[in-house]
């Protein structure tokens, strides 16, 4: 985390800032973390960390920790199944409604963004495929034309980002992801809504099953 300069906005730069520490994994679940520390980090006053501590609490991402100010929320298993039950609706809505309103133009896209998704699962790097696969889901919810399913989806995608910053690490499971995406954009572009509707659904209850699986075991190992 980089220090911000003071602006009229300096609370949500923090927040923003310190939210993309959780779910990236720099700040792990446990982690205490004090008004102090984050003052002088960002070299700011302490009033406008603690109005970003304040909204972080109210998001989930932080608890109290006593005297010792506040800590980072633990990962939570059933959080994460919750989340995925909600997603695999969203998603195989959003996939139907997009196969039945897909254009020439949302081809191009969709194709160019299972290619970014392909060569950041080559670079390795995990944040980047995370970012991808994101990316991947938002587009599935903008060409639905429904604006709703993704505003309803939008306040959870940090927490979904956060249990995949803990769990999607092996390339074998980054791999089998961007051919499940790519089957999905088949059915897109031929107009099979039933089918998109389905592998989309399928796509984000066996991606629970795995990633929430991982999850148990990085806080046991944890523990």
């Amino acid at each position: 985390m980089r220090p911000i300069l003071p602006e009229p906005d300096l609370s949500e730069r923090i927040h923003d800032s310190v939210l993309e520490a959780i779910c990236s994994g720099e700040l792990k679940s446990g982690a205490r973390i004090t008004q102090e520390e984050i003052a002088q980090q960002f070299g700011v006053s302490r009033q406008p960390v603690l109005q970003a501590m304040m909204l972080l609490r109210r998001e989930g991402f932080l608890i109290d920790a006593g005297r010792k100010g506040v800590c980072v929320a633990p990962l939570d298993v059933q959080q994460a199944r919750n989340l995925y039950v909600v997603r695999a609706a969203l998603d195989g809505a959003a996939a139907r409604l997009a196969a039945s309103n897909y254009t020439p133009h949302l081809m191009q896209r969709g194709r160019a963004l299972l290619d970014v998704g392909r060569r950041a699962v080559a670079s390795g790097y995990v944040p980047s495929v995370i970012e991808a696969d994101i990316d991947f889901h938002l587009f599935v919810y903008e060409a639905s034309g429904n604006p709703v399913i993704g505003e309803t989806a939008q306040p959870h995608w940090q927490h979904l980002r956060r249990v995949m910053a803990a769990a999607l690490s092996e390339e074998d499971l980054r791999i089998s992801v961007w051919d499940e995406h790519e089957a999905i954009l088949r059915a897109l572009e031929a107009g099979q809504a039933a089918e998109a509707e389905a592998l989309c659904r399928g796509h984000a209850e066996q991606m629970a099953g795995i990633l929430t699986g991982r999850l148990k075991a990085v806080i046991s190992r944890a523990a």
